[in-house]
């Protein structure tokens, strides 16, 4: 068993890492099992200091690590760049709010003392996905470690290079032995670790279905999830809002990663009345992307991760138009070499539709007519998934009406969704449970205890 890391725009292997048999496996969930009494016990500003140097780390060799990001998985290089200061920001936040938000809480009760006090878990095993490789894991290694517990990583089978990259970040920056480690395993073997007595908690970012299998399996085992899984996040254009910065905006919420993104806007759901205006805009920006090499600076739409999904893709668009969905451009492959797709939009997707139903996860913009603020409402409400949203209006308190009646975990008005270290982050339906961020992420994965003294 190996893992072959292939460069998705050129189709290239650039290298093939040995995977690991069991006595690997078993011989790294030993060394985190050792670590953690140790770690669990360390000062909390040790730990704290531990993370600013990975903070640091990640600033010192980010042109290296976001190489490795845009060339192992496509991302356009300066969104590889920014996905490295990202992460970098997220540790710096739980080493400067750590402490705060683990602090002791004093509760009047009948006692003489009494308190809620917030301790390690143990060891937790993160499943996480390849479209944005360094920050899905540092979002959940920067507030578990901080915390207090270990971390072990299986990261998905075609980024095998920036799993390696990420444990070694952590171990420049001076961690001890077996507080992180990337298991190099396949998915079939998720199941055994999950089921370890080592591992005391389970997070998985990725699709639906794995996220069922996961719980299933750590529920089977009274082991703590936080699922974050799909999303198809409605991006609402009511007839006020300002056009121009409206369309720019979702260019950029559409095609950044091209398109792959569980928080990228997926439903364009446009009031009618300004449907032809908003769309004629949109489509010329849409057109204007270039398919390119990820690493020039005049490219502006990366490849697809890899062609098999490139092909998925496709074959949902392909089915949506004979459904009766309008291709207003694009809705194919690029021609030649490389896991690229054009920018596209689909418009007249009604229900029933594929790309109705599914999430279409790359450069594609679904877009569905509404008769009003009500009919749009219902539409974005009528989904499955429940991660994000967006509401674009003039009116910021009439946006923040409809923010409170959307179904997800997060809205923004007039402007793009995004995740931010000082806010939660996560879904509802099937878009998972639990939290990333925030205090409410860095709780998760904590006992929280209360002690009482009379």
């Amino acid at each position: 068993m190996a893992f072959t890391s292939i460069n998705p725009a050129t189709g290239e292997a650039l290298e093939n890492i040995p995977g690991w048999g069991s006595d690997e496996l078993q011989r790294a969930l030993a060394q985190v099992a050792a670590a953690t009494p140790g770690w669990a016990s360390s000062p909390l500003q040790q730990r704290c200091t531990l993370m600013r140097r990975a903070a640091s780390v990640l600033r010192d060799r980010r042109d290296e690590l976001a190489r490795i990001i845009t060339t192992e998985m496509g991302k356009l290089f300066r969104e590889a760049c920014a996905e490295v200061d990202k992460c970098a920001l997220v540790c710096d936040h739980y080493a400067d709010n750590g402490p705060r938000y683990l602090a002791d809480e004093l509760i009047n009760s009948d006692a003489g003392k009494s308190c809620v006090t917030h301790q390690p878990l143990g060891t937790v095993l993160a499943v996480m996905p390849w479209n944005f490789p360094f920050w899905q894991v540092f979002r959940f290694a920067a507030p578990t470690l901080t915390a207090g517990n270990t971390g072990v990583l299986k990261h998905a089978s075609n980024v095998p290079r920036c799993a390696l990259a990420i444990e070694s970040v952590f171990r420049e920056a001076g961690f001890p032995d077996g507080v992180f480690r990337t298991l190099l395993i396949e998915a079939a073997q998720v199941e055994e670790v999950i089921k370890d007595p080592r591992i005391h908690a389970v997070t998985l970012t990725g699709s639906e279905p794995a996220g069922r299998r996961v719980a299933a399996v750590a529920g089977a085992a009274l082991k703590k999830t936080v699922l974050e899984l799909g999303g198809s996040d409605p991006f609402i254009v009511l007839e006020d809002c300002e056009l121009e910065s409206t369309v720019r905006e979702a260019v950029a919420s559409r095609f950044l990663n091209a398109g792959q993104s569980c928080i990228a806007a997926k439903r364009f759901i446009l009031v009618e009345s300004v449907a032809a205006s908003f769309l004629e805009k949109f489509r010329s920006a849409v057109e204007s992307l270039q398919p390119g090499d990820p690493m020039l600076s005049s490219t502006t739409l990366a490849p697809m991760a890899r062609c098999d999904l490139r092909d998925e893709l496709h074959r949902q668009v392909i089915d949506s138009i004979e459904q009766g969905a309008i291709p207003l451009t694009g809705c194919a492959p690029v021609e030649g070499s490389g896991a690229f797709y054009q920018a596209s939009i689909l418009d007249r997707v009604e229900p029933g539709m594929r790309a109705y139903e599914e999430e279409l996860f790359g450069p594609v913009a679904t877009v569905i007519r509404a008769r009003d603020e009500n009919e749009a409402m219902e539409i974005a409400n009528s989904s499955r998934f429940g991660l994000g949203g967006s509401i674009w209006t003039a009116d910021s308190s009439r946006g923040e009406r409809l923010a409170r009646e959307l179904q997800a975990g997060c809205c923004f008005v007039n402007g793009m969704v995004k995740s931010d270290p000082r806010l939660p982050f996560g879904g509802i339906k099937a878009s998972g449970y639990g939290r990333e961020l925030s205090w409410q992420g860095m709780l998760e994965f904590v006992n929280t205890k209360t002690i009482w003294i009379k």
